[in-house]
């Protein structure tokens, strides 16, 4: 076990979002460290939730709550006693911020204020980490990546969102987290996450596994889009990382942080689901491009300089990797096998990597 990851060994961890795909991957992996992990979280939605499927409900402490009531975020903060805290709750699919923009807002803005409320009331909060995205940047569809200082905004609901939570967070950072010595909040950056297990209805994989197990062709309606394309552990690695930097030298690693692939990680949408197919060995792609269809970023790098030369994390998988482990886990537990076996073997190939 690297040496970062012992400090979670018998700590009191809460993960807001425990029941969505990155939210259950990080409990499963703490799970696997040792942690006392409690989650809080709407229920599990979609065909296969990989919450459900890895049984977590009877590994670690669940609370079906909503974020944006805060009796209940306070409640479950003042039960577990949380000493480190990963907030990654939200609505996190653009398309549906266009259809549902005030849930959008309530959840990543009202919701996130009290989860940081909570944080504020509690002082056996060691260590924050703040999930947020990078489309929290103003895109301007620059060929470069953004760097943790560039400017924010958005101009869809979904990345507005996640802008206005960032500068949110921030004023709590700078009035009220930074008079505390022992504690330390950061927000973490990611970019598009793909991995085993998500079934998020408008997202490139899961309608890519859908397709392909049905025997149909994929469609793709923004095919030259470029993403920068991660296996869901590299930046989970990278939020566990700066956890432990945080509960041991708080003032050293607050702020803000990038969490992407290396240059080599970018490719189109196109190039993703031709990738998909060639490890699946079938099937075919075409192309559907609506013209009602919303806005959709193009091109969206972030630059993750900060966190290999200060925090020591790089990725660890690249895209040709990630692309196969990814297929690997739909194709496995299609065959039968069990997710939560699956799951853990890729956890601990990461670990070893």
């Amino acid at each position: 076990m690297s040496g970062y990851l012992s400090i979670f060994r018998g700590r009191r961890v809460l993960i807001t979002g425990d029941t969505g795909f990155k939210g259950s991957w990080l409990a499963l992996w703490l799970n696997e460290l040792g942690a006392d992990v409690t989650g809080i979280a709407l229920p599990p939605e979609g065909e296969r939730p990989h919450f459900s499927l890895l049984g977590l409900d009877n590994l670690i402490r669940h609370v079906d709550g909503d974020i944006r009531e805060k009796d209940t975020v306070t409640r479950v903060f003042e039960d577990c006693q949380p000493e480190i805290v990963f907030h990654l709750a939200a609505q996190s699919l653009v398309r549906l911020s266009y259809e549902e923009p005030k849930r959008t807002f309530d959840t990543n803005i009202g919701g996130s204020v009290n989860v940081l409320e909570a944080v504020r009331e509690q002082p056996c909060v060691r260590s924050l980490v703040f999930i947020t995205s990078d489309k929290c940047y103003r895109n301007q569809e620059w060929t470069w990546g953004y760097r943790e200082g560039d400017e924010l905004g958005g101009r869809d609901p979904y990345s507005a969102s996640k802008a206005s939570a960032e500068l949110v967070f921030s004023a709590y950072r700078e009035s009220f987290f930074g008079l505390r010595p022992d504690l330390g909040a950061a927000s973490a950056r990611a970019g598009n996450v793909i991995g085993g297990g998500d079934w998020a209805r408008d997202r490139i994989v899961p309608d890519c596994v859908r397709a392909l197990t049905a025997g149909r062709p994929i469609v793709l309606r923004n095919p030259e889009a470029t993403r920068p394309w991660q296996h869901v552990l590299d930046p989970l690695s990278g939020y566990l990382q700066l956890a432990a930097g945080l509960f041991d030298e708080p003032k050293r690693y607050s702020g803000a942080w990038n969490f992407g692939p290396l240059l080599d990680g970018a490719c189109t949408v196109g190039e993703l689901a031709d990738r998909m197919v060639a490890d699946w060995g079938s099937g075919a792609t075409v192309v559907d491009q609506s013209q009602d269809a919303p806005h959709e970023s193009r091109l969206l790098h972030l630059n993750i300089d900060k966190a290999q030369l200060e925090l020591g994390w790089r990725p660890r998988w690249d895209l040709p990797r990630t692309i196969a482990e990814t297929v690997s886990w739909y194709r496995k537990t299609e065959d039968g096998a069990a997710a939560g076996d699956v799951s853990r073997a890729q956890i601990n190939a990461h670990m070893e990597a």
